[in-house]
């Protein structure tokens, strides 16, 4: 697997506790064309999921069968923020875009929301960050070979889609303990989150 980075934690918003998972990678393009393949609709849909709505500071997008939000924020090339809507809770993605040098650009992405307790005690910080992990291979692929898609169902299901879910799930079982969580329970959880994203057959 590229070299991933990966952390939880947790942060005060208006006196309530947030979690907080950053995943982060360096892909092999310049700055320009990696705000581009983040924010255009046309390559979203290529490499991550179909999107409808209005791009733009103030407006409203929904991702094909998966979360809705509201751009809060966009700083073009270096930061975009927007609100993550999905089965009734509501978090905050912020997509930051640094350049190394010309032909190289660090992506990091910070996902922070109010997880219900029941729900990270099951599935830790694995639940959206082997997610988060699919979804930025698939920028990988699109980005070496435009045609490029990630059928996430059938890759789940081939040996490597199972190894690399299983690596990812790894590395954020490793990010909880290193946080200071229960690595038990943490260990525990992470196995259910590979079990969901690479069932057994």
């Amino acid at each position: 697997m590229t070299e991933v980075s990966r952390s939880v934690g947790t942060r005060t918003v208006d006196g309530e506790r947030t979690r907080v998972a950053t995943i982060a990678r360096t892909y092999p393009t310049g700055i320009e064309d990696l705000w581009d393949a983040c924010t255009t609709a046309e390559r979203l849909a290529r490499w991550f999921l179909p999107v409808t709505g209005d791009l733009r500071v103030g407006g409203r997008y929904q991702l094909e069968g998966n979360a809705s939000g509201t751009v809060e924020h966009c700083e073009a090339p270096h930061r975009f923020v927007a609100t993550w809507e999905f089965a009734g809770g509501v978090s905050r993605i912020t997509v930051t875009l640094s350049a190394v040098d010309a032909d190289r650009t660090r992506l990091e992405l910070e996902h922070a929301g109010d997880v219900p307790e029941d729900f990270w005690d099951t599935y830790g910080p694995g639940a959206t960050g082997i997610g988060w992990d699919l979804g930025l291979l698939g920028l990988a692929r699109h980005l070496d070979d435009p045609a490029a898609r990630i059928d996430e169902a059938a890759f789940g299901a081939s040996e490597e889609g199972r190894r690399f879910i299983t690596e990812s799930g790894e590395g954020w079982y490793a990010a909880a303990v290193a946080s200071g969580l229960d690595a038990r329970a943490q260990r525990e959880a992470a196995d259910r989150s590979i079990a969901f994203y690479a069932p057994a057959t």
